[in-house]
């Protein structure tokens, strides 16, 4: 059985992925303590260390592959000059620390699609060198893949970044394709009523509207958008108006007497805010995950989780490559074995 840490753990959508393919988490780190009683409510305990630069590496347990979904920063320096000390000071720098420490047959990382071109390509170069040439991995080419094309109706490009140690002659691998079918948003919907609490009051949809207007008379396209029920969800985004990002309309309502202390009467068009329930399905959670935090908590958990099926698909083909590898070895051996036997 291989094993893995998860980094940067958040509620643990990495653990759920690898866990499917039959993998065991030895370690998980968190610092958001909302995130954490997430995770312990899910997995029965708590991230062993709530911040990662607190750590000592030679703490974390030996491990088979090494996943982390890391918060993207810029580099003090421009271009790669120093190794590590360019990476010093940034989340990724506590990545690289940990693999050049506990070397780790393999590594998993998830990003934001902009770390591609994040200071001007710069971070990125950084981040590859390190991981090339200080740490001595094989990187194949890192892949933008986005969750629409994995079985989630929501349309979420993200950076995928692999390597696996030099030591194991590995210098081929293929990224997950595509699984070919669309699933759209009303698979994910709730089958039932919705708290009226998720309805947007008709002056709120109204400020929207002008709001929206403000911005396309400028030439932007800020707003807020209805996702038809047959479409795919924009990317979920933490703060601000993200939420307003992917309403929907839903006629089912017939409790109309409000639960909070918002003030107004419910649209006339019907358009609800989805539930958190619902981001967790757009993420690729199963029905089982236990929410136990406030929605505003919750929200912010799933907006900034990984996209379930796609790390699953990506970590299979690690999985995959590592088994294939290990298999021509023991080949090797054998065929070594017999070779010593015969001449003896």
């Amino acid at each position: 059985m291989l094993t893995f840490i998860d980094l940067f753990a958040g509620i643990g959508g990495f653990r759920i992925a690898l866990e499917k393919l039959g993998c065991k988490c030895v370690f998980s780190s968190e610092i958001d303590p909302f995130a954490r009683k997430v995770y312990l409510e899910n997995f029965g305990h708590l991230p062993e260390n709530d911040d990662i630069r607190q750590l000592n590496e030679n703490d974390v347990p030996e491990h088979d592959i090494l996943c982390a979904g890391f918060p993207c920063q810029a580099f003090s320096i421009a271009g790669r000059k120093n190794g590590f000390e360019d990476a010093r000071g940034t989340l990724f720098f506590e990545i690289a620390r940990i693999i050049n420490v506990k070397k780790p047959k393999a590594f998993l990382l998830e990003n934001v699609q902009g770390l591609l071109n994040h200071n001007k390509g710069k971070t990125l170069r950084t981040i590859l060198d390190i991981l090339e040439n200080d740490l001595e991995y094989y990187v194949p080419s890192p892949k933008i893949l986005n969750a629409r094309d994995f079985g989630v109706p929501q349309n979420r490009p993200r950076i995928f970044i692999v390597g696996f140690s030099k030591d194991l002659n590995i210098f081929n691998f293929l990224y997950p394709k595509p699984i070919g079918k669309l699933v759209v948003l009303k698979e994910i919907l709730e089958q039932e009523e919705v708290s009226v609490k998720y309805y947007l009051s008709q002056q709120y949809l109204e400020t929207l509207v002008k709001h929206r207007e403000r911005h396309q008379n400028k030439g932007n396209g800020f707003g807020y958008e209805i996702i038809s029920n047959n479409g795919v969800a924009n990317s979920l985004v933490v703060g601000g108006m993200g939420k307003e990002r992917n309403l929907v309309i839903d006629e089912r309502l017939t409790n109309f007497i409000p639960i909070t202390r918002i003030k107004g009467e419910v649209n006339k068009s019907l358009v609800r805010r989805m539930t958190p329930r619902e981001w967790a399905r757009l993420q690729g959670f199963p029905e089982g995950f236990k929410i136990v935090v406030s929605d505003v908590q919750a929200y912010k958990q799933f907006g900034n989780s990984v996209a379930i099926p796609v790390v699953q698909a990506v970590a299979e083909q690690v999985i995959k490559t590592l088994s294939l590898t290990e298999k021509k070895t023991r080949h090797l051996e054998d065929s070594q074995g017999k070779q010593l036997e015969l001449l003896f």
